[in-house]
């Protein structure tokens, strides 16, 4: 291979930053990997970020492209993206929140009329969940996504 040729491993250099200039100031540190985005498929960007911006107390950000986010103020932002010709695909998001924030979320919750679960399966409506020793309940968004909020994240083996 001649010199022209030859190119560095992708996972040696960021393919858009020369070498010698240093990383950005958001990039984790050490290697760390860090979720900062996905993707949040709607049938009405706006209607599904303002209800979950709503319940979980946060704003809805200015749009970005075909993009409405919701900053969860950890480095993450859920981006709502209207999909216009498939059905949704239900998925789970699960957001640990503060403990004397979650009573809250529930009254929010109860204002909104939509009701809430202990558990993943949508049985058992109004009550909440003691996993972990914290709180945890289940509730659907205007499409169907099952959202989890807790207080004490999940025990992991």
């Amino acid at each position: 291979m001649s010199p022209d040729q030859q190119q560095q491993h992708p996972h040696q250099q960021h393919p858009h930053r020369p070498p010698h200039e240093p990383p950005h100031p958001s990039t984790p540190p050490g290697g760390a990997v860090r979720l900062d985005h996905t993707v949040v498929h709607a049938t009405d960007r706006q209607v599904s970020a303002e209800f979950l911006a709503e319940v979980l107390g946060l704003a809805v950000g200015a749009p970005f492209g075909p993009f409405l986010p919701v900053d969860l103020g950890n480095g993450v932002t859920l981006d709502f993206h209207r999909q216009r010709d498939e059905p949704i695909q239900s998925q789970h998001y699960a957001f640990l929140v503060p403990e004397d924030a979650f009573d809250a979320m529930i009254g929010r919750l109860e204002s909104l009329r939509v009701t809430y679960y202990a558990n993943p399966d949508h049985t058992g409506p109004g009550r909440v969940n003691h996993l972990f020793g914290g709180r945890g309940a289940y509730f659907a968004d205007p499409d169907g996504h099952n959202m989890e909020i807790i207080t004490r994240t999940y025990a992991r083996p």
